[in-house]
């Protein structure tokens, strides 16, 4: 009977003329078994029909559901997930790295302050609102919110720019509009869940961004370094080419600032380089020296502006070279933002190079310091985050502030637990504004100069960086280059506008312009060395497409059948009533449905760790004495539940002491025909997570059906498709391409993450030896090369070979032909060859002895 819905759409359908489609065949009637059929009708197979799907479905499916709606609004106040659960271990963590960050912060931000053309009192209240008010939102314990160069250069050159056109407002006035309006935006984007709209914004245009804009920075820093003066009209503001050029032509005006600035600026690079290499003589002293060598910045900017005091102190109307001068101690400027018509009018043409510049960077840093420390973070939420600071902020006179790479690398190394450390920042920055302002009357600025130098000099892409992009794709190291030109030979927000445009249009060229490829038949057989994997007659297959028992025979007449793939939620539309299971227990098989580029990367990539994390257990279950050793963003057990387990009255396990540990991923590259900087650098990261999430136990990669060569020399260039593990057996950080977290080498926070989970493997390995050993040896990993036999013949040649005993003599008399090279045996011509790999591989670290290392 028809509905009234159905009538009501069909009465539609006839008033606007809309020819409706009619049904599918056969979707009323089977007439014809053998199309529709897996098998043959008169043996009794059960008739599966798939139904169309439907309009209603679709949107059942984006709805928003009631509990989704709760888990929503909890989202937006993440902090109280974990402050209930705060504790005294935490704090300690968090009192160290605060304190770092507020020492760290007060020079920064009243040099950057200068970069955005406002007093240095506005960077302190920026630094100050940015670290206070984030931890509410934050969804990452690392990231500092506060000014930073390149949106402090972005500020000035808007300030300079609107000065004339509203004489009546002062500078700070013009950059609390900016950061009033940019902050809405921003929050907007975060509040209506849209923040993976940054996805669009590929790495090498963050790295190109980052690269040009240092350069701008630090060049426009050296006049001021040597205490150049340009003529009328040059500024330091000038295109980065011009401001080059004329540091040169005006180099004899340079005064005794000069000696000030360049003389911090390699006492600044001294002390870094001598605590490192302190560090690598004197392993013991490494934390005490991260710290001095942290506190650099404090200790050049002290000892300068004690020198300035000694030389300056009997010439305060005129000091021997420039000064900062007098600051105003408290906040001065608090009050309401000033918002006009005319004001907003002329703000709107630089607000999307503004909110591009509040965004990149700080979701770019967030997302690379969690994957580093093992936890996720919510762009849409850190947009929030951003959002209400920007928005808050003015309110004291801050101006527009975003996540800081260099602090947010201190915070890290220096310990911190919780995102409660910015409220310790918060308190050491309250001080400087009350307690130290007639010590910066004698800062020089060539001083802070130098420290903005040394500040923003970790942002230039290395050379050996680039060269890894050439590896990957090449015509991405067009892009960066044409990004760093432009951003030299114009502007910053011509940089970025450059790179994210040429990236866009290279990606949609390569999806208009990719074709499909038509597919043959061919018989394929698995082979392990020289002998056909259970095609002998006798041998019979195991539980998982493997052989039982003794090896088989080189040849057999009757090759093995080989297994299909299906989606395990069948949402191909295959039939329900198939029951799917994984493959094996702890390997997945992750197929790439929609190619694997940098818009999708990200997300794709966390669908499969999430989905991983939901049916695994972690390898290493060690408990946590301590509640201060929990991680921040792992809840634990109740307190109630605690009680109750020691009472023997619940098991906290239950539920998961069945759950596999993770052993491989299988990764199905037959929808992959392009491999971009961003994916391959979003595999790695992945794999370094899942490496963590396994350790101390090693997670095979697996890759089948992939299509292109060109793809397959960038996984290679990413360290996929062939075994390389650390020959101690410890965890073995895979190398990014180009990650924020990386940057510092030797002394990056990866490096650091790397150094404190071989330690903790070191101490559970000795704890527990006697009960571990013989089964968590990493070193040995046996991949055994497995490769495919193929072969096959005309279409006339197998309709004329029907008989099987002629079949069998055709087999027997083939010549196995290799498919894959050997010196990559984790790349699969198909699921099957991979999966078989796998397993043999899982059951060779299982009967394989240990090998001794030194740490044990």
């Amino acid at each position: 009977m028809t509905s009234t819905r159905t009538k009501v759409g069909h009465g539609l359908a006839k008033f606007f003329n809309i020819k409706l489609q009619e049904n599918e065949p056969y979707l009323d009637e089977v007439s014809r078994g053998e199309s529709v059929l897996s098998g043959s009708s008169e043996y009794g197979t059960e008739v599966f029909v798939e139904q169309p799907a439907t309009v209603g479905e679709y949107f059942k499916d984006i709805a928003p559901s009631r509990k989704g709606t709760v888990g929503y609004i909890k989202s937006l106040f993440p902090f109280l997930s974990w402050i209930g659960r705060y504790n005294m271990i935490w704090f300690a963590g968090d009192l160290i790295a605060g304190i770092t960050i507020g020492a760290v912060v007060v020079p920064q931000g009243m040099g950057y302050a200068k970069l955005a053309e406002l007093p240095v009192q506005f960077g302190l209240y920026s630094s100050f609102m940015g670290v206070l008010i984030y931890w509410f939102f934050a969804t990452s314990k690392d990231i500092t919110i506060g000014p930073v160069a390149v949106m402090s250069q972005l500020t000035g050159n808007i300030v300079l720019a609107l000065e004339p056109k509203f004489p009546e407002l002062e500078a700070y006035q013009i950059a609390s509009a900016l950061s009033v309006i940019a902050g809405a935006i921003v929050f907007f984007i975060g509040f209506i869940r849209i923040g993976w709209i940054v996805d669009m914004i590929p790495l090498v245009s963050l790295s190109a961004y980052m690269t040009g804009s240092a350069l701008n920075i630090l060049v426009g820093q050296v006049p001021t370094l040597l205490g150049e003066t340009f003529p009328s009209p040059w500024t330091t503001r000038d295109p980065t080419y011009r401001v080059m050029i004329n540091t040169l032509k005006y180099l004899p005006s340079a005064k005794l600032d000069a000696a000030m600035g360049l003389s911090a600026l390699v006492m600044l690079y001294a002390i870094r380089h001598g605590c490192q290499w302190m560090a690598k003589k004197h392993p013991k002293h490494q934390k005490l020296l991260f710290f001095a060598s942290t506190m650099r910045t404090v200790f050049v900017i002290l000892l300068y502006t004690m020198i300035s005091w000694l030389v300056n102190m009997h010439h305060r109307s005129s000091p021997k070279f420039k000064i900062l001068g007098t600051v105003p101690r408290g906040f001065k400027n608090a009050g309401a933002p000033v918002m006009t018509k005319s004001l907003i009018s002329a703000l709107v043409e630089y607000l999307p190079s503004t909110v591009i510049v509040l965004l990149i960077e700080h979701i770019a840093i967030s997302k690379s310091f969690g994957r580093v420390n093992n936890y996720t973070i919510n762009p849409s939420q850190e947009m929030v985050a951003i959002g209400v600071a920007n928005l808050l902020g003015p309110f004291l006179g801050a101006y527009p502030a975003t996540g800081s790479f260099s602090r947010t690398a201190i915070k890290a190394r220096a310990g911190v637990r919780t995102p409660f450390a910015g409220v310790i920042s918060a308190v050491v920055v309250l001080l400087a504004i009350y307690a130290l302002p007639a010590v910066f009357f004698y800062i020089p600025s060539a001083s802070l100069s130098g420290v903005i130098i040394h500040a923003v000099g970790d942002l230039i892409t290395p050379p050996d960086t680039v060269y890894q992009f050439w590896r990957v794709s090449p015509a991405e190291v067009v892009i960066f280059f044409a990004g760093v030109l432009v951003t030299v030979f114009s502007s910053i927000e011509d940089g970025i506008y450059t790179t994210i445009c040429m990236s866009a249009a290279m990606f949609l060229v390569r999806i208009l312009r990719s074709r499909g490829r038509f597919l043959g038949r061919i018989k394929v057989s698995s082979v392990n060395g020289n002998s056909v994997l259970g095609g002998h007659t006798n041998q019979q297959l195991g539980e998982y497409g493997t052989f039982n028992g003794e090896s088989p025979k080189q040849y057999a007449d009757h090759p093995v059948s080989r297994n299909i793939y299906l989606p395990i939620d069948h949402k191909d539309g295959s039939n329900p009533a198939i029951a799917l299971s994984q493959p094996h227990p702890g390997v997945f098989i992750y197929r790439f449905s929609e190619g694997f580029n940098y818009p999708n990367a990200n997300h794709t990539l966390e669908y499969m760790v999430e989905c991983i994390f939901e049916q695994t257990q972690r390898t290493n279950t060690a408990s946590y004495p301590r509640p201060g050793d929990r991680p921040w963003n792992d809840p634990g057990p109740t307190k109630r539940q605690l009680k109750k387990a020691a009472r023997g009255e619940v098991n906290l396990n239950a539920g998961h002491e069945d759950l596999p540990t993770l052993k491989a991923v299988i990764l199905d590259f037959s929808a992959v025909n392009f491999l971009d900087i961003t994916s391959v650098q979003a595999l790695i990261d992945t794999r370094n997570q899942l490496d963590r999430y396994a350790s101390p136990e090693i997670v095979d990669w697996h890759i089948a059906c992939i299509n292109n060569r060109w793809a397959k020399r960038a996984l290679v260039a990413g360290g996929f498709g062939y075994p390389n593990e650390r020959p101690d057996g410890l965890h073995h950080r895979w190398q990014s391409i180009f990650s924020v977290a990386e940057i510092g080498g030797e002394d990056s926070a990866a490096a650091q993450a790397e150094t404190e989970l071989n330690e903790k493997a070191i101490r559970e390995r000795d704890r527990h030896s006697k009960l571990e050993e013989g089964l968590n040896d990493s070193d040995n990993i046996n991949a055994v090369e497995t490769g495919s036999a193929s072969g096959g013949s005309s279409q006339d040649d197998e309709i004329r070979k029907t008989a099987n005993a002629n079949e069998g003599i055709r087999l027997r008399n083939r010549r196995p032909v290799a498919v894959h090279s050997a010196n990559r045996p984790l790349f699969h011509v198909d699921l099957t060859s991979a999966l078989q790999s796998a397993i043999v591989n899982i059951d060779a670290r299982k009967t394989t002895p240990p090998k001794p290392t030194d740490e044990a």
